[in-house]
């Protein structure tokens, strides 16, 4: 019994830090503070921190269930880069073009 306990403390830290991390999204949800409302890039400021925060928590997912963790930094990088890079483009341009779309009807 105690072997176990030994050996899956790592998923612990993981379950409290995605656990933080989206009880702060719920709480900014819940509360939606004012200055998080203004309007940036065609949506609402808290749009654009939910997006961030969702993208920590994937890579973060990446990182410890494929275990990335512990692979030199290069590896790490060539699997996270593209998703990292790719994943925030998609949503300029989803928000961009929506922002037209909606201009035009």
């Amino acid at each position: 019994m105690a072997n176990e306990t030994k050996g899956n403390w790592w998923i612990w830290k993981v379950f409290w830090i995605l656990l933080g991390v989206t009880a702060l999204e719920v709480a900014l949800g819940i509360i939606k503070p004012p200055f998080l409302m203004e309007k940036f890039l065609g949506t609402k400021l808290i749009n654009h921190v939910f997006i961030i925060l969702t993208i920590i928590k994937a890579a973060y997912i990446v990182i410890e269930f494929m275990h990335l963790g512990h692979e030199k930094k290069s590896l790490k990088w060539t699997i996270l880069l593209p998703a990292l890079i790719l994943i925030p483009y998609l949503l300029f341009i989803v928000l961009t073009e929506g922002a037209y779309a909606s201009l035009r009807i």
